[in-house]
């Protein structure tokens, strides 16, 4: 092989794997000086050195530089070379394509099923495989071989010689990701998603805020029609989406994350030291405030970040009484945070859209 065909070589694997072409220089000195040691019996001060624009192999000891033939390592040699190239070769795509997938965590990415692997389903991703594991699917969705998918990727690490990428469908990161692909607004950063909490598979709560007062967040990502968020949910199979206006009044937050149900700011009544707000309902209110298996409050909870406590008038009034007769008060609203939500409450329901 002369030099041309040689640096012609190294080209080709550079662009068929994606490798830097110096290490791939590398990977070959450390190959060939590995061969050559074997086939002279020499010690470890022999290095070989390649020159990158030439191609011109060179051999270096303690006492002197001289020219390198390929044809003169012979069958074992060559072998030997051959295995630590096709290992460093490796080693070096499993980096570049760790890289690659590491600054990806987070981020959305499509593959197709390929096959169930035990409890763990193997997507291929094009270059690599990645792993969805049972923990990281939402209950009842299920996948044949073929099928494209969507996912989250939550976790790369090496393995070996390869690279082992976990991705997620539960994730509430999935649901950001899908609604910056179908909302151009959320994509330039006009609309702002502020939190989404999730119980994968029947109910997420998103909050968004708009930073130009002339477009309505909550309309961008629903849509005309409800277009937008209708991709998102046939995406999720259906699970339901509750779009809500996002406050840095505590008080409207906790309104408007408690929808569909009707409450008044009022009737909200926070307690800074513990982080706990009791919430007075009308009784035809409490259960959409509490929602299915008190699935409503819980999310809505996990929203604003407080332990939401809802309660009819006719409970808390009992509770004030029983308060009263052992010496011991009910809440009291704390009246810095009443201001505050007057002062700043944005009284605009939230949206509630889901599949119908």
């Amino acid at each position: 092989m002369n030099t041309e065909d040689f640096l012609r070589m190294i080209d080709v694997i550079h662009r068929d794997k994606d490798i830097p072409k110096e290490v791939i220089f590398l990977a070959l000195e450390e190959a060939l000086a590995l061969g050559a040691r074997k086939r002279l019996g020499a010690g470890e001060d022999l290095v070989v050195k390649i020159d990158r624009k030439t191609g011109v192999i060179g051999m270096e000891d303690d006492e002197e530089v001289y020219e390198f033939d390929l044809q003169e390592l012979g069958r074992i040699a060559a072998q030997a070379v051959k295995q630590v190239m096709l290992q460093k070769f490796r080693e070096a795509e499993r980096d570049v394509l760790y890289d690659e997938y590491e600054n990806r965590v987070g981020q959305l990415v499509n593959g197709n099923v390929q096959r169930y692997d035990g409890d763990e389903l193997v997507i291929n991703l094009g270059k690599v495989e990645a792993y969805l594991p049972k923990e990281e699917r939402v209950r009842g969705e299920t996948f044949a071989p073929g099928d494209r998918i969507r996912a989250i990727v939550v976790e790369v690490r090496k393995d070996g010689p390869r690279v082992r990428i976990i991705v997620s469908r539960a994730h509430a990161d999935l649901v950001r990701s899908l609604f910056e692909l179908e909302v151009p607004e959320i994509a330039d950063s006009i609309i702002e998603i502020k939190r989404v909490v999730r119980e994968p598979g029947y109910r997420t709560k998103m909050a968004v805020i708009s930073q130009d007062p002339k477009i309505d967040c909550i309309g961008a990502c629903v849509g005309v029609r409800g277009s937008r968020i209708k991709a998102v949910i046939d995406e999720l199979r259906g699970e339901r989406i509750d779009i809500i206006r996002w406050s840095d009044s505590l008080e409207t937050l906790i309104m408007n994350g408690l929808k569909p149900a009707t409450i008044h700011l009022d009737n909200i009544y926070p307690d800074v030291d513990k982080r706990t707000a009791v919430v007075i309902v009308d009784e035809d209110q409490q259960s959409l405030a509490i929602g299915k298996k008190g699935q409503n409050v819980r999310l809505a909870s996990r929203l604003c970040g407080w332990d939401i406590d809802i309660k009819t008038r006719a409970d808390f009034e009992s509770e004030e009484l029983a308060g009263e007769g052992d010496g011991s008060t009910g809440p009291a609203m704390d009246d810095s945070l009443e201001d505050r939500a007057r002062d700043t409450g944005d009284d605009v329901p939230g949206a509630s859209v889901s599949k119908s």
